[in-house]
């Protein structure tokens, strides 16, 4: 203890020097303080204790803390002093802050501790800022760990801190951009949202995405096909992060782009309106308290409306959640003031698309029918029906599942403008949701809490809360 008690009155004695004085970084200081922060921090890191991928949550699983943190927290202290003291000078820095150390600083990233991520996210930004000839180098290792994380391990700790680099990064890049970064977009970026923990990163990940298109809109269009294509198929709480972040690129959308996507974009949107999960389906009707996107609707009206009308009609009368019902009338509402006479013609449609249905099904049934006539003159047909029992109309039974029922004579769609303004929420009523707030609750563990590790994180001040934008970089 003694001696650790000098290691630390040591290094805060340094903090301190190096903070105040001025003309103290000789060309003789920077070996002996860039080896000192690397044979202090570069380390073999612990096996993992926390599960892996969507089985890590948050909420219930705490982080493992480094034992030795007091006196890493001041090394790194130290170095961050270092790197932005006015006396240094990356040309002299740059003998030792080298590939290799690079390569090992981000190794390190992995840690489970989030205090050590928070620093080194910082180390790594001031040493990206500071090392022009450096960037290059730096991107295509931070590259790597995503290749790794998504096709290889799926385990990866510090990838939300990568993330948050990377957009600070982004936003600082020169125009237009260079085929490094589209690429970088669509193989790296969209891949990742294919990830099981998705939950770990995605703010991160969404403004990433969010940065790129408002540097060149022409990515819009890969960008929402490219989500589309990795799309959860029965995921619901991924696929309420997928409609927030599709809501975010909406936000930022050039109207000559939507023109291109908006087809499979509203497709996929009908689906997730009459999603049985009530979250997905009212994530998406929180689409209708967008402005912008509602005046991209009435613009693309003739396109969108037939598209939407059938999911949003049907869903209105045989959802089991009452306040999608409302929802969905305030959106049938919308949509008849953008355009009352296509609106009818949707209703029509609808109706006679229904009627058909019905014919359709009918005939399916007179089909089976012919079948089994068919199947009962042949000889072994006692023989069958012995083994399998009596199987009249189970197949076509089946089949009529796989078919919503055809309407009757007193079900036959009748919209007015009366009925959708008795049933419509009070659009000031309905309650809007922050696209990054929205949620799903979860169970909180009922196993004790460590208060150790609850206090230290408590106590533990963040370095550098906001990354400062680079401006200009390769």
């Amino acid at each position: 203890m003694k001696y650790k008690e000098v290691k630390r009155a040591a290094l805060n004695e340094l903090i301190d020097y190096v903070s105040t004085c001025r003309d103290v970084i000789t060309e003789n200081v920077y070996p002996e303080a860039i080896n000192m922060f690397a044979l202090n921090l570069f380390r073999p890191l612990s096996p993992p204790t926390n599960p892996v991928g969507a089985e890590f949550d948050p909420d219930e699983d705490e982080p493992t803390l480094e034992a030795a943190w007091p006196h890493l927290q001041l090394v790194y202290e130290f170095f961050l002093r270092f790197l932005e003291s006015p006396d240094f000078q990356s040309s002299v820095a740059k003998k030792y802050i080298d590939h290799q150390f690079m390569l090992r600083l981000l190794m390190i990233m992995d840690s489970e501790d989030p205090r050590e991520r928070d620093f080194l996210k910082t180390t790594l930004h001031r040493i990206y800022g500071k090392f022009l000839g450096m960037r290059a180098y730096i991107r295509k290792q931070i590259n790597n760990i995503f290749y790794c994380f998504i096709y290889e391990t799926e385990r990866h700790n510090g990838i939300a801190e990568l993330l948050e680099i990377l957009g600070s990064i982004i936003n600082g890049f020169a125009l237009p951009l260079k085929e490094e970064h589209r690429t970088f977009l669509l193989r790296v970026l969209l891949p990742l949202h294919k990830v099981k923990s998705l939950s770990t990163y995605h703010p991160q990940l969404a403004y990433c995405v969010v940065q790129f298109l408002e540097k060149d809109p022409s990515l819009t269009e890969p960008v929402i096909l490219g989500l589309l294509k990795f799309w959860p198929k029965i995921h619901s709480p991924k696929e309420v992060m997928f409609l927030n972040e599709l809501e975010e690129v909406l936000d930022v959308i050039e109207p000559v782009e939507f023109q291109k996507v908006m087809v499979p974009l509203f497709t996929q949107l009908a689906r997730c309106v009459s999603s049985p999960h009530f979250q997905v389906a009212e994530r998406a009707l929180y689409y209708w308290n967008n402005e912008y996107v509602m005046s991209l609707i009435g613009e693309n009206a003739t396109v969108i409306l037939p598209i939407m009308f059938p999911a949003l009609y049907k869903n209105s009368k045989s959802h089991w959640n009452k306040t999608i019902h409302g929802l969905i009338y305030n959106a049938l509402k919308l949509l008849m003031e953008i355009n009352q006479k296509l609106f009818d013609e949707c209703s029509q449609n609808y109706a006679k698309e229904r009627s058909m249905e019905k014919i359709r099904q009918e005939e399916k049934e007179r089909k089976w029918e012919l079948i089994e006539q068919t199947a009962r003159k042949n000889p072994k047909y006692c023989e069958v029906r012995a083994v399998f029992g009596d199987v009249n109309g189970i197949t076509c039974g089946m089949d009529a599942l796989s078919i919503s029922k055809a309407p009757t004579e007193e079900e036959t769609v009748q919209l007015s403008k009366e009925e959708i303004m008795r049933n419509t929420l009070n659009r000031e009523n309905v309650e809007k949701v922050n696209q990054r707030d929205v949620g799903f609750t979860q169970k909180l563990s009922e196993l004790p809490p460590d208060r150790q590790t609850e206090k230290a994180l408590e106590e533990y001040k963040r370095h550098d809360a906001y990354l400062r934008k680079l401006g200009n970089t390769e």
